[in-house]
């Protein structure tokens, strides 16, 4: 028998270590894309709040946000007492013929914070996993009787066989079986949502879309998101609004739709940050007629689940419940609006003194893009052949060559998005300051002050030089 690491031998290994165990048993090819930065040479001690505390000493601002799963910061006290409480108390984490007092809790607190009758709710482990939940109790609401879902052209709604036939997104590069049905529509288009309905008039059984779009930066008219309600309304169609990345404050809003009065969805999905950077939960929650219609009745009642064996998982609902009640109290909206009144403008500056390399920048609350521009134009050439193939190879290695002198110069982590237009993110916690995102950018001057043409060059000598 081969000799097992402990935990404690997992956390003394070495970065070369872990390299070499990346590459014989989990995927060789991350280990050559993540040490690209300088990121992917060093090892995190531990992490707090807005910041990563390095091995070696350093302690750098994370602006990732995780990706979205961060609002909270890194191991916020509360979420940490609460899972410490919950474990010192040895509560019941799984057993689904007991009831649950954490997901009972969890469903009333969302009734309580969501506008309208948004009021039933299911607990899977992920985002995707929340968004074919969506899909399939729209399904049946029309009790099968419709056969096709609406999703726009930029969606990002996950990887998984279902979610990624919903995602239309240029990050698809390979075509994997999918459920049935799925349409298309143009993101922010009533009209082209008109078309698609007359295309498939009177089979359309759900809507899908991202109120903001975080992959892309972009993010849907008053007038639409309005328009398709009513046209949602009037043909009996199931509108699904994903915030799993939006959700709990990001964009100043509690979930951006919200920013429009008396505007509900008939479902809406949630992930991310709902589990307090702390526990893998997700959400979607439904208007309580379409859920009834669907799903309360003796013989359906076990079916909506999502083939998750850990729907109200204890110390993950418990978790959640500290996630949300931390985002209201500490009303995460106003941070992250706090946090764009020093972005917005700075960001603003910098694009007008560097025109040349920042072409666009766009966001909203404490979610931002810089859309950069500048390298040699052989890249775009290098990116037709095979085996990229990648017509955003120079945008993406400029983007790249930016984060890494963010990260190497400036103790700061930046990243971009591989969707749309590929921009550069800007997603602090909303546990932040509005000193440090001065801080942002001031490195982030400094950095585009030495030239896109510098830049690059380093970056593209150094990945070179790693791979020999």
């Amino acid at each position: 028998m081969q000799e097992l690491l402990s935990l404690k031998q997992a956390e003394d290994l070495d970065v070369d270590q872990i390299h070499e165990m990346y590459r014989q048993y989990v995927n060789r090819s991350q280990v050559s894309l993540m040490t690209s930065f300088g990121f992917g040479r060093e090892l995190v001690e531990h992490a707090e709040g807005a910041y990563l505390y390095m091995k070696d000493g350093r302690r750098v601002l994370d602006l990732t946000g995780g990706v979205g799963v961060l609002n909270h910061g890194h191991n916020h006290p509360r979420i940490l007492a609460a899972r410490t409480k919950f474990q010192q108390d040895r509560r019941m984490e799984v057993h689904k013929t007991y009831f649950s007092p954490y997901l009972a809790a969890l469903g009333h607190n969302l009734a309580q914070v969501l506008p309208g009758d948004l009021t039933m709710s299911f607990f899977p482990n992920s985002g995707a996993e929340a968004v074919e939940g969506a899909v399939k109790l729209a399904y049946k609401y029309h009790r099968g009787r419709r056969g096709t879902v609406l999703r726009s052209d930029i969606s990002f709604h996950g990887k998984l066989l279902g979610s990624g036939g919903l995602t239309g997104s240029s990050q698809n590069r390979f075509s994997f079986p999918t459920i049935p049905g799925i349409a298309s529509f143009a993101y922010d288009d009533l009209d082209s949502v008109r078309s698609a309905l007359r295309a498939h008039r009177g089979d359309v059984y759900a809507l899908l879309i991202e109120p903001f779009s975080a992959s892309t930066m972009r993010w849907c008219s008053e007038e639409f998101v309005r328009g398709v309600r009513e046209l949602c309304t009037a043909e009996k169609i199931v509108l699904i609004f994903d915030e799993i990345y939006t959700g709990w404050g990001k964009t100043g809003s509690l979930f951006y739709f919200m920013r429009y009065p008396d505007l509900v969805p008939d479902v809406l999905t949630t992930s991310k940050s709902f589990g307090g950077g702390k526990s893998s939960i997700s959400a979607f929650i439904a208007r309580e007629p379409i859920f009834r219609k669907a799903y309360d009745n003796m013989a359906d009642a076990l079916i909506q689940s999502t083939s998750t064996t850990y729907y109200g998982f204890g110390e993950e609902a418990a978790t959640a419940i500290e996630a949300v009640n931390i985002a209201v109290e500490d009303d995460y909206p106003a941070r992250a609006r706090a946090l764009e009144d020093v972005l917005r403008p700075g960001l603003d500056r910098i694009r007008v003194k560097y025109p040349d390399q920042v072409s666009e920048v766009c966001g909203a609350g404490a979610l931002w893009g810089l859309f950069l521009s500048g390298g040699p134009k052989v890249l775009d050439l290098a990116g037709r052949l095979p085996p990229l193939k990648d017509p955003l190879l120079r945008t993406k290695l400029v983007a790249c060559s930016v984060i890494d002198t963010l990260y190497r110069e400036h103790d700061i982590y930046a990243y971009y998005t591989l969707n749309g237009r590929s921009p550069l993110v800007v997603g602090p916690p909303l546990v932040a300051e509005p000193e440090e995102m001065e801080r942002f950018l001031a490195a982030l001057d400094a950095t585009l002050a030495q030239g896109i043409p510098r830049l690059l060059s380093r970056f593209l000598k150094e990945k070179v030089s790693s791979l020999w």
